[in-house]
C-alpha cells in the first residue's frame, strides 16, 4: 500500500485491516459469492451485520476460501440494545457464521430515544473479556453518544463506523476520534447518490491525472485520510477495481481539492432518529 501501513493497531491490542468488503444490501446467496470473489482479490476485512441478514453466506465464503480463519478479520454489529439482547445477538451471530469468535463487533446505531447504549456497551466490553470478540465498538455513534459511553464504562469504543465520503467527511468527529483513540472506519466511502461524486469536475481531474477512475481516486482520497475503509460491490469487476487502490497516492494539492467538495450533509441514516 504506498505510503500507507496495511493495518491498523487498535486501542485493545488487535490490528484491523486499512482497508475491507463491505456487504450492505446483499442477500445470503449474493454475499457468499461476492465475499468469495473479494477473498480471492485480496481483501481480508469482511463486514456484516444481524440486519443485512447476510451472516450465513458470509461465513459459507470464509468456509470455501481456503484461508484460515486467523487470516480473516470478520466485523458484525448488532441492532438490538439491552444487556441480554447483545448477548444472545452475538451467540446467534457466531453460530450463523460458523466461527467461535468475532474480531470485532459492534453496536449498530446508538439508539438514544431506547438509551441502553452503554449497557448495550459494557455487554461487548464483558464479551471482549471472555475472548468470544477481540475488538469491541460502535457504529454511527455521535460525539455525545461516544462521550458517555467512555464516562460510564471507563473504556472508549476502540472504532467507530460511519458514513464518511467526500460529501460528508466529519472533520468534527474525527478529531474527536483521534483524541480518544477512537479509530474511524468509513462506510458508504463512494457516497450514498449513485456515482454524484464520480462526475464532480475534482475527482475527474485527479483520476485523469493518476490514470485511475473516479472510484479509485474518492476510494484513495478516503484512506489517505486516516480511515479504515470498506466499500462495497456485488460486481466481480468492481470488486477487483475496487482493491486496485493500494499501490497509489494523491498528493495534497489532489487531497484538499477532494476535501473542498464536503456538503456537512449527511445522505444516510440520522443517528438521531434511527430507534
Amino acid at each position: 500500500m504506498s505510503e500507507l501501513s496495511t493495518t491498523i493497531t487498535m486501542s485493545g491490542g488487535a490490528e484491523i485491516p486499512r482497508y475491507g468488503y463491505g456487504t450492505f444490501r446483499i442477500d445470503d446467496d449474493g454475499a457468499q459469492a461476492a465475499v468469495e470473489t473479494a477473498l480471492a482479490t485480496g481483501y481480508r476485512l469482511v463486514d456484516t451485520a444481524v440486519g443485512y441478514q447476510n451472516e450465513v453466506g458470509v461465513g459459507r465464503a470464509i468456509a470455501a476460501s481456503g484461508l484460515g480463519r486467523g487470516e480473516i478479520f470478520l466485523t458484525s454489529k448488532t441492532w438490538d440494545h439491552g444487556y441480554d439482547e447483545v448477548r444472545r445477538n452475538l451467540r446467534e451471530s457466531l453460530e450463523r457464521l460458523g466461527t467461535d469468535y468475532l474480531d470485532l463487533y459492534l453496536l449498530h446505531w446508538p439508539r438514544p430515544d431506547v438509551d441502553l447504549y452503554v449497557e448495550s456497551w459494557q455487554a461487548l466490553l464483558d464479551a471482549r473479556s471472555e475472548g468470544l470478540i477481540r475488538s469491541a465498538g460502535v457504529s454511527n455513534f455521535l460525539i455525545d453518544h461516544l462521550a458517555r459511553c467512555e464516562s460510564e464504562t471507563g473504556a472508549a469504543p476502540e472504532i467507530n463506523q460511519v458514513e464518511l465520503h467526500a460529501y460528508f467527511s466529519q472533520p468534527e468527529l474525527r478529531a474527536y476520534h483521534d483524541e480518544h483513540g477512537v479509530i474511524t472506519e468509513s462506510w458508504g466511502p463512494l457516497g450514498l447518490r449513485a456515482g454524484a461524486l464520480f462526475d464532480e469536475p475534482a475527482v475527474k481531474a485527479v483520476a485523469e491525472a493518476h490514470g485511475r477512475t473516479p472510484a479509485q481516486v474518492v476510494l484513495r482520497w478516503n484512506l489517505q485520510r486516516g480511515n479504515v475503509v470498506i466499500p462495497k460491490s456485488v460486481t466481480p469487476e468492481r470488486i477487483r477495481e475496487n482493491w486496485e487502490v493500494l499501490d497509489f497516492a494523491l498528493t495534497e494539492d489532489d487531497l484538499k481539492a477532494i476535501d473542498a467538495l464536503d456538503t456537512g450533509v449527511r445522505q444516510g441514516g440520522d443517528p438521531l432518529k434511527l430507534n
